[in-house]
């Protein structure tokens, strides 16, 4: 009978084999479903998909092991609610089965300019640092950068965000200043130091004049902090900072043009905001080793923390920075936190200014 039915039908034998094996169906009635059934339903995608939108789009590797402190926080100031078998089935995903189930939203979710001017002030006095040189695993080394709000011209005068990152736990602070000359930069880095919950004990930047100048070498070595320097047009020596310069600053302050004051003050109001949500709920992946295997690198990442989980868990932190961390931890609402950045984001909108042409250049004539 196969034979007979391969031949009439030119079907090949093992597909012949497969439908003369199944049962008759019904007209109307659907193919029955193969494979393991959802684990995950609607309502588990669907608040999966809220907690992806509140915390701006992190990729599933940060999100997943920031679900149970950020679940716990917005429960605790009642912002969201969620019933046991939901939370339950969030905190047991895995970042390849949240990136899986966040697919359809992520489907529906847009440089700036550099105006680095080499300093040759005391710049062969200034050490140079590699990205392969910094293997301080302590707290308080510190990459730092300044970040131009120009909009579309740098004629003028425009603010400027000063960012500071910490290379072992990725902590960061931001200070925005009007101008970038020696003393204001000066004043903005003593500024942020008091804001970082240890000690600061070495500063690293590029070879722009606003940082390789006495001033700043002389603020370093009266305080015992360690000042080096990357090297010129080498960007991944400052691989921290830079990556923190688009994911902090730019993130939530854009491309604008700000030259007053005013705006001054309104971006000060967002670091101070933004300290608190990007330190305490905004996790981060360390590279821990890279191997070269022909034309491929193999990089080993450790698990996505926050800075604040990072302190925590290290043994040459004080006890009372810990409880003083852990007891701001426990007031943050961050829900109430991001409303207060976007409240933000629409006052330094209102200050922003039309970019201003370069002035014309003038055309010499010569005179017969």
């Amino acid at each position: 009978m196969l034979d007979e039915f391969v031949a009439a039908t030119g079907y090949d034998r093992k597909y012949a084999i497969c439908l003369l094996g199944q049962r008759p169906r019904s007209s109307g009635e659907a193919p029955p479903q193969r494979g393991r059934h959802k684990t995950y339903g609607p309502a588990t995608q669907e608040a999966l998909t809220w907690l992806w939108k509140f915390t701006e789009g992190l990729c599933g590797k940060r999100l997943v092991p920031l679900l149970p402190d950020l679940i716990d926080a917005l429960q605790r100031h009642r912002q969201i609610i969620l019933r046991p078998e939901i939370r339950q089935r969030l905190l047991s995903l895995s970042p390849a089965t949240a990136d899986r189930l966040l697919k359809k939203a992520k489907a529906t979710f847009s440089y700036g300019r550099t105006l680095t001017k080499p300093g040759t002030l005391l710049r062969q006095q200034i050490p140079i640092r590699t990205f392969a040189d910094w293997n301080e695993n302590r707290p308080g080394f510190l990459e730092i950068d300044l970040v131009a709000h120009c909009g579309e011209t740098t004629h003028g005068q425009y603010a400027h965000t000063l960012t500071l990152t910490d290379v072992c736990t990725g902590w960061t602070e931001c200070v925005a200043i009007l101008g970038r000359n020696q003393w204001v930069v000066k004043n903005a880095i003593d500024q942020a130091r008091s804001r970082f919950p240890f000690p600061v004990k070495g500063l690293d930047a590029d070879n722009g004049s606003e940082f390789i100048n006495a001033t700043l070498a002389g603020y370093c070595q009266q305080r015992r902090i360690t000042f080096t320097r990357c090297r010129p047009y080498k960007k991944n020596d400052q691989c921290h900072v830079e990556q923190k310069n688009w994911n902090v600053v730019r993130r939530w302050t854009g491309y604008s043009r700000y030259e007053q004051w005013g705006s001054v003050l309104a971006l000060n109001e967002i670091y101070q905001t933004l300290s608190d949500y990007q330190n305490y709920f905004q996790p981060s992946v360390r590279l821990l080793s890279k191997e070269r295997h022909g034309a491929k690198v193999k990089k080993t990442y450790d698990q996505a923390r926050t800075p604040f989980r990072r302190l925590m868990e290290r043994d040459d932190i004080k006890p009372l920075i810990k409880d003083i961390l852990l007891a701001n931890f426990h007031q943050l609402n961050p829900k109430e936190r991001q409303k207060r950045l976007h409240d933000g984001q629409n006052k330094l909108s209102r200050l922003a200014v039309s970019p201003q042409p370069a002035p014309p250049q003038k055309e010499y004539q010569t005179q017969k």
